[in-house]
């Protein structure tokens, strides 16, 4: 079975955003990076298949030189082999399309991404990557075992989980649960020295026009002051929920 996780470089969640230009350039200086948590939970469960049941895996980015960190960290985890699509990754529709033709001329089986990326969360390419190259598809996956081409898959709906069954070829877009946080793996010194050896191989973007475009960002808006009320004195915190938090 041949295997592909697509990676997002996003950044870590404990980084202090900031933003240039007039708040239309997201500034990377001091930005620590991370493989995106989805992405990694799916890079773990094709792990288990490597192991398991002998399967190939390679990671795949769209992304400019400064993502090769990333992917190296995911060849250290234990990834085969690694290809970057040397293009900024600035459009959901733009990113499906250069990882459809990595897939298409790849012969991939499974296809293993996160449902979504934690930096601008649009949850859309995993579903336009099955479109375009006209794979099954399940979203919000939280376990998948696959046999030969049958595949049985759990996905999480409002109130609970779905079993479905499908088969291969197949794109899944993953979450906790297709493994738990306990079973992410923390590369070792062999690890790192391995993925030294291994392959990452760059390739130029084919021809997509870019359907969306960022204006601007905007930070939330701060906390308000906490103010502390005397448990003894019910009659102001209620007038103070009731008028000015408005809540009740």
């Amino acid at each position: 079975m041949k295997i592909l996780v697509c990676i997002s470089h996003v950044p870590d969640t404990t980084s202090k955003i900031n933003f240039t230009e007039g708040d239309t350039k997201f500034d990377t200086n001091g930005v620590q990076f991370v493989i995106n948590p989805y992405d990694e939970f799916s890079l773990t469960r094709a792990m288990w298949f490597k192991e398991k049941q002998g399967a190939t895996v390679t990671v795949v980015n769209v992304g400019n030189s400064s993502t090769e960190p990333t992917l190296r960290k995911a060849l250290a985890i234990g990834a085969d082999g690694a290809i970057r699509i040397n293009a900024e990754a600035t459009d959901g529709l733009l990113v499906a399309k250069q990882l459809a033709e990595v897939v298409k001329s790849g012969g991939y089986d499974l296809v293993l991404a996160g449902r979504e990326s934690i930096d601008y969360n649009g949850g859309m390419v995993p579903g336009m990557l099955a479109a375009f190259v006209d794979f099954n598809f399940v979203n919000g996956c939280v376990g998948i075992d696959v046999e030969g081409t049958s595949v049985n898959a759990v996905r999480e709906i409002d109130g609970g989980n779905e079993t479905l069954h499908t088969s291969l070829p197949l794109v899944v877009g993953g979450q906790k649960g297709i493994v738990e946080e306990k079973d992410l793996r923390i590369p070792n010194m062999r690890g790192i020295m391995m993925a030294r050896k291994k392959p990452l191989n760059v390739i130029e973007p084919v021809s997509a026009e870019e359907a969306t475009s960022t204006q601007s960002f905007e930070k939330p808006a701060p906390k308000g002051a906490v103010k502390l009320i005397d448990a003894d004195n019910i009659d102001e915190l209620i007038n103070l929920l009731h008028n000015e938090a408005k809540v009740i």
